[in-house]
C-alpha cells in the first residue's frame, strides 16, 4: 500500500527480511529495528537494491526506553507504523531445555519474546486505534503450540505471546486494528519451499490483506509432535 509504514522488530536477516521484502515492493516503507547497526545498514542497503525505501534504527528490544526510542525515530523519518511485524531471534536471550529452566532464564525469554512484542505493539497502538486501521503481526514457533523439551524457556514465553495475540484479535478486530500470528514448525530457509523467508513474508501479506484468519501455520505440527514423543 503506498504510504503506508511497516516496522520490523528484531530485524534478523531471514524471516524479518522476508516480511520486508513481501510489503516493501508493494509499496510500504520499511524501518528496521534490532541491536546491531552495521548488520542493519547492509540490510537497509539490500532493500534499497530491490527498491524499497528502509531505513535502520538500532535498538535493543530487550530495553523499552531504547525500542520505544527507536520507534518515534521510525515514525519521524519513514511515518506512523501501519503494520508492525515483532519476531527477534529467541537465541538472543539464550536457550534452556525444560528441566534446566530457570526464573532466570524463563524471565530473559519473557523480555525478549512478550515484554518486548508488548512494549512496541502498546507504542504504535494509539495511533492506529485513532486512524482505525493498522496490524500487529506477531511471530512465534512451534514451541507455542506443542511442548518441547529442549526449547523449555522459550516455550513458556511464545505460548503467552501467541496467547496474547489471540484475545488481542478479538478484542481489537471492532476497532480496525488486525491481530495476526504466524506459528513456524519448520525450517526457515531459502530453499525451503514452505519455509523461505519470502514465503512466509508474502503469507504475512495475504493475512493482512484478507484479515480473515488469526494464526498460520508454517510447517507440520503433527509432524514435530510425533518428533517430541519419539524422544
Amino acid at each position: 500500500m503506498a504510504d503506508s509504514t511497516l516496522a520490523v522488530v528484531g530485524a534478523g536477516p531471514g524471516l524479518a527480511m522476508g516480511v520486508a521484502r513481501a510489503f516493501g515492493r508493494r509499496g510500504f516503507r520499511v524501518g528496521l529495528v534490532a541491536r546491531n547497526e552495521h548488520r542493519l545498514k547492509e540490510r537497509v542497503a539490500e532493500l534499497a537494491g530491490a527498491g524499497v525505501e528502509a531505513a535502520a534504527f538500532p535498538a535493543d528490544v530487550r530495553d523499552p526506553a531504547a525500542l520505544t526510542g527507536a520507534l518515534d525515530a521510525l515514525a519521524e523519518r519513514l511515518g506512523p507504523v501501519d503494520v508492525l511485524e515483532y519476531g527477534p531471534d529467541p537465541g538472543a536471550a539464550g536457550i534452556t531445555g525444560a528441566a534446566a529452566s530457570t526464573a532466570e532464564s524463563a524471565t530473559a525469554q519473557f523480555e525478549l519474546v512478550v515484554r518486548g512484542a508488548l512494549v512496541a505493539a502498546q507504542h504504535v497502538l494509539p495511533g492506529m486505534l485513532e486512524r482505525g486501521d493498522g496490524a500487529l503481526l506477531l511471530t512465534t514457533g512451534a514451541s507455542s503450540v506443542v511442548p518441547m523439551p529442549m526449547l523449555g524457556n522459550v516455550g513458556i514465553a511464545m505460548a503467552g505471546l501467541r496467547n496474547w495475540a489471540h484475545a488481542a484479535a478479538v478484542e481489537l478486530r471492532p476497532r480496525g486494528v488486525y491481530v495476526g500470528t504466524v506459528t513456524v514448525a519448520t525450517a526457515v530457509s531459502a530453499d525451503n519451499p514452505v519455509g523461505s523467508p519470502d514465503a512466509i513474508g508474502d503469507l504475512y501479506h495475504d493475512m493482512y490483506v484478507r484479515r480473515d484468519r488469526v494464526e498460520e501455520v508454517v510447517g507440520d505440527l503433527e509432524a514435530i509432535r510425533a518428533m517430541v514423543a519419539a524422544l
